[in-house]
């Protein structure tokens, strides 16, 4: 995605049927997503009588008025609040979280007495009892850890919350206009909200006590709730998500250095925002993020491959462990073979990675006339190459070059997980590669102006065992002369020889087979409508153009996949795998920062 910028244990046998031990957290079970489900439906329809009396049956009304008024109003409160509760552990129910098993075993009894205390849903207290017993009698079912959680959940806990209770209670205050003594404005009901949900009366007014009550009740409920929770996410250590620790990031440094040559992708293991999981050989990694409950991994495992089969097997066990999804993003041919044998899980090709040969490259003939009539444009036009090691380059160099990278970013967050190292200019990182354009004054000495100086493009390579590199960042200046990137990588491809590099690794181009193949003669209707719907979504991804600007430069195309456990897991993997590479931000920090840029004076 990213533009370069209770089970058996391992030691079964035979493929596919050893595979499917490790996979409880993903198994074919109905029970836990039923379960979730029901917790849902009573939840919703717990919520609905709570905050809409007139969903009572007036048989039930009757009932009601047998029981003291207060008791009537308490129990009201109580099953919203809960009704919230269930809405809320409905999703972890279905991932088979042992936390929410445990805290359904307290809620569904009260559940049921809530029930039978207002004579309301008799069926719905009769279903929290059955489902009670067949939840207690199943709870081998719900295994599952916690996922990795941080203190900003207590943040997005506060603005959910605080959003509900405020709509809910407006529907609540709003609901009992024959008990309301005189007229009210919809301030007046937003400020009964407001000092409901801190416990103290509002300006509305109920000639009923029972109405009174119910809404003073409720809102308080839903004030007390909030805090709790709120209370509960903040408090709560963080964990069990473990970064990139420095004597992790040392031993996959040590695997790399003697395997690092078998995949492109394998030194953006070393982002710090990673965890890494070894096998028990210590021979063999595998780097990975938690998003979503998708435990995503990028590119092949890190050293010896003999020993891949036991870093996988250690990653399944982790992932079923927390009922994760497990997938991987980007892993090559042999990669992908090697995971679905030893998991049984599906794979998908999602595109093809650019590799250049240099000893094979050439700015000579037809092929290359765009490209060679580019670069010598560029370089009349006034611009020069710099091609150097990070461990080369100055303090002052390293700041510029950072500063540039980040003021000419189009977007709001760095991009990147599966194909981006996230950071430039690190002194671990001297081995990286940085090609930098500068343009050079005119006979006059008026160049052209910028707070960049007379830098305008960056190129940043990582290594990619002994002789190779990667492409990792590649940005320019908007306002200097198209083409540029296209120089930059000829000059890098050219100097490469005296790096040492034979061969280098450039952008990923997602579903590149698709554009290729739907555009030649003869296509069939169906590849016709599959690059015809790429093309559209070309319009706000870079897929054709990405492919059109490695084509130029006549690369051996190398395809990477996506390996899954099912097709219905497709959607959620994908909406991680956007998350992960920063396509969508849900990070509170980022949202901050973003209304910070935007406070600032210009």
């Amino acid at each position: 995605m990213n533009t370069r910028g209770a089970s058996t244990g391992p030691g079964a046998t035979g493929g596919r049927q050893r595979t499917r031990t490790l996979l409880p957290g993903v198994s074919r079970s109905w029970l836990p997503t039923l379960v979730g489900t029901i917790c849902l439906l009573i939840g919703l329809v717990d919520i609905a009588g709570a905050i809409a009396p007139r969903l009572h049956s007036r048989r039930v009304d009757a009932v009601a008025d047998l029981v003291p008024g207060l008791v009537i109003s308490l129990a009201t409160a109580a099953t919203l609040v809960l009704g919230v509760l269930l809405v809320v552990l409905a999703r972890a129910l279905r991932r088979r979280k042992r936390r929410a098993w445990r805290a359904l075993m307290v809620l569904l009894p009260l559940s049921a007495v809530l029930h039978v205390l207002r004579w309301h849903q008799p069926v719905a207290a009769a279903v929290s009892v059955v489902l009670f017993i067949v939840v207690l009698a199943n709870r081998r079912q719900f295994y599952a850890e916690s996922d990795p959680r941080t203190r900003w959940w207590a943040v997005w806990n506060l603005l959910g919350m605080t959003l509900f209770s405020v709509g809910a209670g407006l529907v609540i205050v709003s609901v009992h206009p024959d008990a309301e003594i005189g007229h009210y404005s919809f301030t007046d009901r937003l400020r009964h909200v407001g000092y409901g949900l801190l416990g103290v009366e509002g300006p509305v007014r109920y000639a009923s006590d029972r109405a009174s009550d119910l809404v003073y009740f409720s809102l308080a409920g839903l004030g007390l709730l909030t805090a709790v929770s709120t209370g509960y996410l903040a408090l709560r250590p963080p964990g069990p998500a473990v970064p990139l620790s420095t004597d992790d990031e040392r031993r996959l440094r040590g695997l790399l250095g003697r395997h690092g040559a078998q995949d492109s992708l394998g030194y953006f293991a070393l982002r710090r925002d990673k965890s890494v999981l070894f096998s028990p050989s210590g021979k063999a990694a595998i780097a990975f993020r938690v998003v979503s409950g998708v435990m995503l991994a990028s590119g092949d495992p890190i050293g010896d491959v003999e020993a891949w089969p036991g870093a996988i097997r250690t990653f399944m066990r982790e992932a079923a462990r927390h009922a994760w999804v497990p997938a991987v993003m980007g892993c090559s041919e042999t990669g992908g073979e090697v995971w679905t044998r030893e998991t049984g899980l599906d794979a998908l090709e999602i595109g093809d990675e650019a590799i250049v040969e240099v000893a094979d490259f050439t700015l000579d003939g037809r092929p290359m006339r765009n490209v060679r009539q580019m670069v010598n444009r560029i370089e009349r036009a006034g611009y020069d190459c710099r091609i150097r090691r990070v461990a080369d380059l100055t303090e002052r160099e390293k700041q510029e070059i950072r500063a540039s990278a980040e003021s000419w970013r189009s977007t709001d967050t760095e991009r990147g997980f599966s194909m981006a190292l996230g950071r430039l200019g690190d002194p671990a990182d001297g081995e990286c590669v940085v090609v930098t354009a500068h343009e050079r004054p005119n006979a006059a000495g008026t160049g052209t102006p910028s707070p960049d100086g007379d830098l305008r493009a960056i190129l940043h390579f990582v290594p990619w065992g002994r002789d190779g590199i990667s492409l990792d960042l590649m940005r320019r200046d908007r306002g200097a002369d198209p083409g540029l990137n296209e120089l930059l990588i000829v000059k890098a491809l050219q100097a490469a020889p005296g790096l040492g590099v034979a061969r280098v690794s450039l952008n990923f181009a997602m579903f590149r087979s698709a554009l290729a193949r739907g555009e030649r003669l003869g296509a069939g209707p169906v590849l016709r409508s599959w690059r015809s719907v790429l093309l559209f979504l070309s319009r706000w991804l870079q897929i054709e153009s990405l492919y059109r600007f490695n084509a130029k430069f006549r690369p051996i195309w190398e395809p990477r996949f996506l390996v899954y456990p099912t097709a219905r897991d497709l959607p959620r993997i994908g909406i991680s795998t956007l998350r992960a590479e920063a396509f969508i931000a849900l990070d509170p920090r980022r949202i901050l920062r973003r209304a910070g840029r935007r406070r600032r004076p210009v």
